[in-house]
């Protein structure tokens, strides 16, 4: 995987690129990408390092393994155009809502194919990268790419029928903490505490208690009760949120999220 092309250069193309030249696993000049809005193509090309190309095109000839990262919507228009140049290449696809079988009946096998669902966490080395577990790389083409996306996160195997769940959890779950961190700073602005120094509290916290539960493999569950005192402060927080319906409404959301995508 000398050369890696981009074909489309959104916010999730940008995280997964800025984390492969941060994790120094790929040099930056080895990083291409095209997408169609090309003055911001080339400003993000000049802020993070990758080289910009004018057509999708002249990036598949380039590169011999591609991410495409497209919406969803533009994919089967952008295949039809370079089906052809695509033969004997190694497609991964980040696109949310695409399996193998979908890119296979497509290009058949004239194209090696991966599925992954990233997360935004990933430019910083603390993503979660699903893998589909049908695909159709081969074995030293799949041993790299997961050597790569480690170096972003963490990587984890799912068979295609788990995708969806998958992806909702780990895809739409960093918007999910950001509005929890947004909550609680505000709480702590309307104490008393500047808004910056809120923001570094209370993120600082969702970090350490993740890592806490990483580390210790311990149950939520348990790492909650080490922290509620009989009669304290902690379990009238932890009544108070389960009174308003924490966990209702966190799995309510991903229950929107499974029914939208059934239809």
């Amino acid at each position: 995987m000398d050369k890696i092309g981009f074909i489309g250069m959104g916010n999730m193309a940008l995280a997964i690129a800025q984390g492969f030249i941060n994790s120094h696993k790929i040099n930056k000049e080895n990083i291409f990408a095209f997408a169609p809005n090309q003055q911001k193509l080339q400003a993000n090309a000049a802020k993070v390092g990758f080289t910009a190309v004018a057509s999708v095109k002249e990036l598949v000839k380039t590169c011999d393994t591609l991410i495409i990262a497209c919406k969803p919507y533009q994919i089967e228009s952008v295949l039809s155009e370079v089906k052809d140049e695509l033969k004997n290449k190694a497609l991964i696809s980040v696109a949310a809502g695409w399996v193998f079988e979908t890119f296979h009946a497509i290009l058949g096998d004239n194209v090696r194919i991966q599925c992954i669902m990233p997360n935004t966490p990933a430019m910083v080395g603390e993503g979660v990268m699903l893998f589909e577990k049908t695909n159709s790389l081969t074995s030293d083409e799949l041993s790299q790419l997961k050597e790569l996306f480690n170096a972003l996160g963490i990587v984890e195997e799912l068979p295609t029928n788990l995708m969806g769940i998958g992806g909702a959890i780990s895809g739409c779950g960093p918007a999910f903490m950001d509005l929890v961190m947004e909550a609680y700073a505000d709480a702590a602005v309307k104490y008393g505490i500047g808004r910056d120094t809120a923001y570094r509290l209370v993120s600082q916290t969702m970090l350490g208690s993740a890592k806490l539960q990483q580390v210790t493999g311990n149950h939520p569950g348990v790492l909650k009760d080490a922290v509620c005192s009989p009669n304290g402060t902690t379990i009238r927080g932890v009544d108070s949120l389960e009174k308003n319906g924490l966990r209702g409404a966190c799995i309510s959301s991903i229950d929107v999220i499974m029914d939208f995508k059934k239809k």
